[in-house]
């Protein structure tokens, strides 16, 4: 699988959004739409990315009881999202339920099952690496198909754990630009080196004076 990057649609309107995704498609082929947008736009955020030739990556960290996660899931997969984002510490009866819930709506549907992703620990939180090794086994034991994590950890998950999965790292930064309020950060090379599949980044390119520019010095090999 060759690395892609998604861009994180974290803005505060709907014209906002759909302006980067005029902008920067197809040089961004998936975007992510997170707690802030969906909460702002709801599904129309969805069907207009993917009206425009997108893909959404929901980054929604479901966590809650079994069933409603399973349900909530339900409804991504009727959005025809290409993943979407659980919360490992939910625990393996709530991520199996969500796995199981995945793979029946998308039968019914007769389309391909989005990507279910795993969140270990969160890229603006410190953590020691055994702690993201031992929630992304239970992540994908439980059925999931990825993690997330950032790509200090992401070479260590690749030797520890075998078969194939995907890995998610946000935090992703050009060499130079200010962390924010992230903790873990990455460049570009640093995050496929280490075997990350999708590399996220966010406000170096929302907040760019040409978005475009940033987007094709982000060379992805």
């Amino acid at each position: 699988m060759k690395p892609e990057i998604i861009l994180a649609l974290d803005v505060d309107s709907f014209g906002r959004a759909k302006y980067f995704v005029h902008k920067l498609f197809p040089r961004i082929k998936i975007f992510k739409v997170g707690m802030q947008l969906y909460t702002l736009a709801g599904p129309k955020i969805i069907q207009m990315i993917r009206q425009n030739g997108g893909e959404v990556f929901l980054d929604l960290k479901f966590l809650d009881i079994p069933n409603t996660v399973a349900q909530a899931v339900r409804q991504a997969v009727r959005l025809k999202v290409k993943m979407l984002t659980l919360h490992i510490s939910g625990g393996q009866e709530m991520l199996k339920a969500a796995v199981a819930a995945a793979k029946d709506e998308a039968e019914k549907l007769k389309i391909k099952k989005p990507l279910l992703i795993g969140v270990t620990v969160l890229t603006s939180q410190s953590t020691r690496p055994a702690q993201v090794l031992k929630l992304a086994r239970i992540g994908i034991s439980s059925g999931l198909d990825g993690v997330v994590c950032s790509a200090q950890e992401a070479k260590s998950l690749r030797k520890k754990i075998s078969g194939k999965f995907t890995i998610v790292t946000p935090g992703i930064r050009p060499a130079g630009i200010d962390k924010n309020d992230q903790k873990r950060v990455a460049t570009v090379p640093e995050a496929i080196k280490a075997g990350s599949n999708f590399l996220v980044i966010g406000r170096p390119v929302l907040e760019a004076p040409d978005p475009l520019a940033v987007v094709k010095s982000l060379r992805v090999k």
